[in-house]
């Protein structure tokens, strides 16, 4: 089946710095997306959205028709409606992938699916990355190189606050030592979820073919195996039986006084 992906960029920093527009013309959404059908080809779709659609762009529709949501942020993480910010967050839960690129660490998406501050340090001073594979079985790291080299980037570096990944795929270290944890995976509910650190506005990173790669490889993974999308449901099992539960709706009320005297 094809994978449908839709890349969902900010899309501010393209509008208002010239040197930004003058790297990723038609936005750094725009830019990612071709990466992901360069490498992935006739057996992907890819669209892109942006924050000032309406909805974000980010619909009931839209994210029921989504496989993997690729996200890009950093100026107005804000701006971003709590609604859709929930309508998403039940969409990872029951199974669609999830991409969260740079300083999307701060949206609040992955904060929210992560439970922690997500800060972290950095410096924006034209660094040189080299992002370090570390688990080099791992599907997101086919086809990579050790290190990439990225030759300008904003630092990102330690202390990351999220919860342990459940996968290490990279480690970077940069020009003043530092080092970060920039590739690690994580499941919530049914939902796989990649973070990649590298991706700075102010760089030609995802124009880098190795990036570009990693984020094609990462689509890829966070494809869910299941064959519908659905929340995780409590259920009640009979004894002996040990197919078929009974779902509940939501959390188990316990009847008023009122009722109870009426019973």
């Amino acid at each position: 089946m094809t994978l449908r992906v839709l890349v969902w960029g900010e899309n501010r920093h393209e509008q208002v710095e010239p040197h930004v527009a003058e790297i990723y013309p038609d936005g750094m959404h725009t830019t990612i997306a071709e990466g992901i059908a360069e490498n992935l080809g006739d057996a992907v779709e890819v669209a892109t959205t942006t924050l000032d659609e309406p909805d974000h762009g980010l619909t009931e529709e839209v994210l029921a028709g989504t496989d993997v949501l690729v996200w890009w942020g950093h100026a107005a993480h804000g701006e971003v409606d709590d609604k859709v910010v929930d309508r998403v967050y039940q969409h990872v839960l029951s199974g669609m992938g999830l991409l969260v690129l740079h300083s999307g660490h701060w949206s609040k998406i992955f904060g929210r699916l992560m439970g922690t501050t997500c800060t972290l340090r950095w410096r924006s001073e034209q660094d040189r990355e080299l992002v370090w594979t570390v688990n080099p079985t791992h599907p997101i790291a086919r086809g990579v190189p050790h290190p990439i080299v990225i030759e300008q980037q904003e630092m990102y570096g330690e202390f990351f606050d999220i919860p342990v990944p459940d996968e290490l795929v990279f480690v970077s270290t940069f020009s003043g030592g530092e080092v970060f944890r920039s590739g690690c995976t994580f499941r919530r509910g049914h939902g796989k979820i990649f973070f990649f650190s590298p991706g700075d506005q102010d760089y030609p990173v995802y124009h880098h073919k190795d990036v570009r790669k990693v984020i094609a490889n990462g689509v890829e993974w966070a494809r869910t195996d299941l064959p519908e999308r659905a929340l995780p449901t409590l259920l009640r099992y009979d004894t002996g039986d040990f197919f078929n539960g009974h779902g509940y709706a939501g959390p188990i009320e316990t009847e008023s006084d009122e009722e109870r005297a009426d019973a």
